[in-house]
């Protein structure tokens, strides 16, 4: 278990997620909580699924995730957790960029020149580029998805949070949001969602309908 005050389990291809982060960054900066942004994979998540019942794209999709996190896990490993949430930042702010074309620009997402260029971005060596073919690095992602799993149940996808307060867990899926809050108000919004995931009888609260991503420019 993180001594951080939230275990943020992300996964960069999938944009709900990225939003999710960015409120979330935003609560930590107003309350002064530390994150521990930890890696959860879709494609290990996933790997027993049948992927005809998924939209047309989505293995390619979460086989891209899986190279980026190959590489996050091994600057996770190198440098540790801050570094590994520096990369996060860099990958959302390529892939989810609010002024680009995210459906022609994805098939450059994972590529080696992509990587390259997240890792400068981060500070960090492009020489971690080489782990995105690293199958061995698949034993932590795994570990770290299955713990997240082991949290929630596993009907759930990304992101996953734990929230430690006043010598507490509380772990949730999502929230998931179409815009990222106001600063005004992410707070108040947060405290919201940590009251009913700490009711412990409480299981899912949901609707279908959903506005168009906005993505924050960062």
């Amino acid at each position: 278990m993180s001594d951080a005050d939230i275990e943020f389990f992300w996964d960069p291809i999938c944009p709900f997620a990225w939003l999710t982060s960015r409120w979330v960054t935003d609560v930590a900066r107003q309350r002064e909580y530390e994150v521990d942004w930890r890696l959860i994979c879709l494609s290990i998540l996933n790997e027993d699924s049948d992927y005809d019942n998924f939209p047309e794209g989505y293995r390619d999709l979460h086989n891209k995730g899986r190279r980026m996190l190959r590489v996050a896990q091994a600057v996770r490993n190198q440098h540790g957790a801050a570094a590994a949430g520096d990369l996060y930042t860099a990958y959302g702010s390529t892939i989810w960029n609010p002024d680009a074309d995210i459906r022609s620009a994805m098939g450059e997402v994972a590529s080696d020149g992509h990587l390259a260029g997240a890792l400068e971005m981060a500070g960090l060596s492009p020489e971690s580029v080489a782990a995105a073919e690293d199958e061995s690095l698949d034993d932590a992602l795994r570990d770290s998805t299955e713990e997240a799993l082991s949290r929630t149940g596993r009907d759930v996808g990304t992101p996953i949070i734990t929230f430690h307060h006043n010598g507490s867990s509380t772990s949730f899926f999502g929230p998931v949001v179409s815009q990222v809050p106001p600063p005004e108000e992410a707070v108040r919004l947060w405290d919201a969602v940590v009251t009913l995931a700490e009711w412990p009888s409480f299981a899912e609260l949901k609707r279908s309908r959903r506005d168009d991503l906005v993505f924050p420019s960062v």
